[in-house]
């Protein structure tokens, strides 16, 4: 098992709340990884110390499974150092192994250090980079086929956005391989994983057939656990003069294929899409089968979603651009999370989400891309952080928040979204100072490096 020692980080961002900091920010700090978990966040000066306490834990796992496997397959067993167990303090610059010298940090400040019992430490100096946790993006839809530019490039020249378009990527995706599919899902991957996104979901919606559905369930399946079966997207055109023989489709025969591959149920409660009725009954449907509720709602107008989703306790109501009061108050006395998609204002010139209306009524806000082809074609979440400082009157610690807590809450997940000991090792490292600069400079790559599950990814 690896033990991997980040420190020297010049602003750590842990979302554990401390002294009214909802951040729980430290300065000069160190994490600690041991295996894909974290052990131990604090001080950088305590850090050497606390990856010492580690060691006897991460041999012992080495030792319980001690024939570990190459990249090619061969088996080899663990090689016990020369030296004793340790790792580079922040201050020292080089490392002893065996009979060699080396600069301890490296291309990344990185080094490498085995313990006496032959537990592997790696060494990070984040040379003063900040610090937070992995983007937790709760609302994508991923997989699909074909390209809509036409589409933006029209709405830039005054044609309004309408869900209509939905259509043609549904022609698009029915007419593309699984493996095509797979392929461009990847590739969505690696741009999350690029940009610091480390949890995500991923919707089905763009096959609206029971065979279609089915396998954009399993391919998203392959990627994420969290999956959600959005077959009440829009109605397709074949079923045009039949809503209710869809919405039939739904609720049976297409949920049941579909069911064992999502864990989450999402609705799009809007006009044209599907009525507050049918919303509820489809959602109702999906709970039976075992299946979270979500909802898409109040994106397009004022409507029943956010009240329908407060009603069956989903977990999230997203987009949120027009709420009432009673919307608001119904948000603020329940655990559903307002999730804001400001990449869909930026994409479609709609009014953007009153952010610090929700805020300050005590609701649960959280930030996503919703990554799609039609209303918000960007994966990168640091544009979303920067959209939703400049655009919604939140300030960088709460955007911040939003899109990694946040969208962990979003998603009920209690191990991604923050760093400390137990949590999932999800972090991202900035080439920057702190967290205020993922919105001081937008469009500027400023992810240094990315680790999921403590593995590397970026």
């Amino acid at each position: 098992m690896t033990t991997t020692l980040i420190t020297n980080i010049g602003e750590l961002t842990t979302n554990v709340a401390r002294d009214g900091d909802a951040l729980g920010t430290l300065h000069d700090a160190a994490v600690l990884v041991v295996g894909d978990r974290i052990a131990w966040v604090g001080p950088a000066a305590a850090a050497p110390a606390a990856a010492r306490a580690a060691a006897p834990a991460a041999r012992s796992t080495a030792h319980a499974n001690d024939r570990e496997s190459t990249s090619d397959g061969r088996e080899v067993g663990n090689q016990p150092a020369s030296r004793p167990p340790g790792v580079l303090s922040r201050e020292e610059g080089v490392e002893r192994d065996g009979g060699g010298e080396r600069d301890g940090r490296g291309e990344r400040g990185q080094g490498v250090e085995r313990d006496a019992g032959g537990g592997r430490v790696e060494v990070v100096d984040a040379g003063g980079r900040a610090v937070i946790p992995g983007f937790v993006d709760s609302h994508t839809h991923l997989v699909f086929g074909g390209d809509r530019a036409d589409e933006f490039e029209a709405r830039m020249t005054g044609t309004p956005y309408a869900a209509g378009g939905i259509r043609r990527t549904v022609a698009a995706t029915r007419a593309a391989s699984d493996d095509e599919l797979r392929a461009r899902l990847a590739g969505f991957v690696a741009e999350l994983h690029a940009q610091g996104t480390t949890t995500f979901e991923v919707k089905t919606g763009y096959g609206l057939t029971v065979a279609d559905e089915e396998r954009l369930a399993r391919l998203a399946a392959e990627v994420t656990p969290e999956v959600t079966f959005l077959g009440a997207h829009v109605v397709p055109a074949e079923y045009a003069e039949r809503r209710g023989d869809y919405v039939d489709l739904v609720c049976d025969e297409m949920l049941h294929a579909c069911a064992p591959h999502s864990r989450w149920i999402d609705v799009f409660c809007e006009r044209g899409a599907f009525t507050p009725e049918e919303s509820r009954r489809i959602l109702a449907a999906g709970v039976a089968q075992g299946l979270e509720p979500r909802v898409h709602g109040n994106q397009l107008g004022p409507g029943d979603g956010v009240h329908i989703a407060v009603e069956l306790g989903a977990a999230s109501v997203d987009h949120c651009t027009y709420l009432s009061d009673d919307d608001v108050a119904a948000l603020a006395g329940s655990r559903t999370v307002a999730t804001l998609l400001p990449g869909v204002e930026f994409s479609t010139r709609q009014p953007y989400p009153d952010a610090r209306r929700l805020l300050d009524a005590g609701v649960t806000v959280a930030l996503a891309s919703d990554c799609n082809p039609g209303s918000s074609f960007t994966s990168s979440m640091p544009l979303v952080v920067a959209l939703a400082v400049r655009e919604m009157g939140v300030t960088p610690a709460e955007a911040v928040w939003a899109a990694t807590a946040g969208g962990a809450q979003a998603l009920r997940r209690d191990d991604v979204g923050a760093l400390a000991p137990g949590m999932r090792a999800d972090l991202v490292m900035l080439d920057a100072p702190t967290r205020v600069h993922l919105a001081y400079r937008p469009g500027v790559p400023l992810v240094h490096t990315v680790w999921v599950g403590g593995v590397t990814r970026a």
